[in-house]
């Protein structure tokens, strides 16, 4: 009986994302059973309003959030910014970012800088670092690097960069040499990998939207997805304390006509994210083909929200992140209208 009640509401569901509107029935259909918009945030959506929400995540130390804007200009326009990494993220809270090349090489990193704001190694020890990295990448800084040594720090950056470069060239390859697969920087071990994997399984509008995505996020380079779009780039951000570095892997697939998915993972990070996925979706208006909808959807795990104290520090963020999400939109949106 309980079985048959729930066939029956999704199939419920599924009619009423699907009923006539301006956003592609498959779109409507994925944004109502997978991200829980109601039927009040799709008219208000389709009546140009921003909608944003919070997204129900089962997993400790996870917070997920989704928003929605309709957008006055051709979808062709948002996906040649995100191509356009470095113009399209330029903004106050990203101090330096760059493309890598295909296959990266060391050059892709001149323009980061690493000082010690960024990684001191004297501060740095297995169990005990401000940067995240494996244990035996840690004692390679302690090793090699003299911190009473006058170029101490240009010789920290140094090695850094190399560390970060075969990290790429690893996941580029598909190999587990020099992949950094553990931070060791804490009481308690974390594996990105495996946090990423959790962070994907729990995203179920991914394969909703585009099937076989997810697979090729989990399982990259080995399991590509047709018609996929791969990059990645490195990017130094502002957020809370101290700056943090990253690598971030994008893909750009188009399952329709007129829906594209542009997906992202964090490949590494230095501070704060243990994993993290974001999703956007660029589908074309069903009235005006110079219009479309965006929504944008992200899912992060970082450990500082476990433990005690985990309920707030989630609500916290949680605000944060969906202040980020309309900022974002509203950005992209007055980017895109005003090239019209």
């Amino acid at each position: 009986m309980m079985r048959a009640v729930s066939i029956g509401t999704a199939v419920l569901c599924a009619s009423l994302a699907a009923a006539a509107g301006d956003v592609d029935p498959a779109v409507r259909v994925a944004l109502v059973n997978d991200l829980y918009f109601s039927s009040s945030d799709l008219n208000d959506l389709e009546r140009g309003k921003l909608v944003k929400r919070s997204v129900d995540t089962p997993a400790y130390g996870e917070v997920a959030v989704a928003g929605a804007e309709r957008i006055d200009a051709p979808k062709a326009a948002f996906i040649d910014r995100v191509r356009d990494i470095e113009r399209f993220k330029r903004g106050p809270e990203i101090l330096q970012i760059g493309r890598f090349s295909s296959p990266p090489v060391p050059s892709d990193l001149d323009r980061l800088t690493v000082d010690a704001a960024d990684f001191d190694v004297r501060s740095c020890h297995v169990g005990d670092c401000p940067v995240r990295l494996p244990a035996g990448t840690i004692r390679r800084f302690q090793d090699g690097i003299d911190p009473r040594s006058p170029d101490e720090q240009l010789r920290t950056a140094d090695l850094f960069k190399r560390v970060l470069l075969d990290n790429v060239v690893a996941y580029e390859s598909g190999s587990s040499v020099g992949r950094i697969l553990s931070y060791d920087d804490g009481s308690q071990p974390i594996k990105p990998v495996q946090e990423f994997e959790g962070v994907l399984a729990d995203e179920r509008s991914l394969d909703a939207l585009a099937p076989g995505l997810s697979t090729h996020l989990r399982d990259y380079p080995a399991a590509r997805l047709d018609g996929a779009e791969d990059f990645l780039y490195w990017s130094k951000e502002k957020f809370g304390p101290e700056p943090f570095i990253t690598v971030t892997h994008v893909v750009i697939v188009c399952p329709s006509a007129r829906t594209c998915v542009v997906a992202t993972r964090d490949v590494y990070s230095s501070r704060y994210v243990d994993a993290s996925l974001a999703v956007s979706v660029a589908t074309d208006s069903l009235s005006n083909p110079n219009r479309f909808y965006l929504v944008y959807v992200n899912r992060s795990r970082a450990s500082a929200m476990k433990g005690g104290l985990s309920a707030l520090r989630r609500a916290i963020v949680g605000r944060r992140a969906r202040g980020g999400v309309e900022d974002s939109l509203k950005q992209i949106k007055a980017q895109l209208e005003s090239k019209r």
